[in-house]
């Protein structure tokens, strides 16, 4: 999660929203990183977990990524939760709850819900304060 904080980090210098993400491929070896870049980019997809989630299919050569852990500073959107479902990613670690937003078990549980044909194990709340805290500070600064 320290590395996913740090990634994160990068955000502000373009005005985005200091999110951060890593996947960890089968060994635990980082085959992706990304942070928010809507703003950077003009892409409303920019999120940090769909840059991270396209950098490792890209380095892997599949968009298959069974075996991987994504890790993330803050509970992903519906957006994002879809695109994890879709990639296969087999656990899901993030930081700081998105009451407003969430789609991870706060205001929506897409990632868990059993209709879908794949449902990857999510483990909430590593390092969450420190998470928490660094949206606040961008917050604060922006408001």
């Amino acid at each position: 999660m320290r590395l996913a904080i740090a990634e994160a980090a990068l955000a502000p210098a373009t005005g985005d929203v200091p999110v951060g993400a890593l996947v960890l491929g089968p060994d635990g070896e980082v085959v992706g990183r990304g942070h928010n870049e809507r703003e950077a980019v003009g892409d409303p997809t920019a999120h940090a977990e769909v840059v991270a989630i396209r950098q490792a299919a890209a380095k892997l050569g599949e968009w298959r990524l069974s075996g991987c852990t994504l890790v993330v500073t803050l509970e992903p959107c519906t957006m994002c939760a879809g695109a994890i479902v879709l990639s296969r990613i087999d656990r899901v670690v993030y930081g700081a709850v998105d009451e407003k937003a969430g789609a991870a078990g706060s205001l929506f549980d897409v990632m868990r819900d059993r209709r879908l044909n794949h449902r990857p194990e999510v483990v909430w709340g590593v390092l969450a304060e420190e998470c928490g805290e660094q949206l606040r500070a961008f917050f604060d600064t922006h408001r």
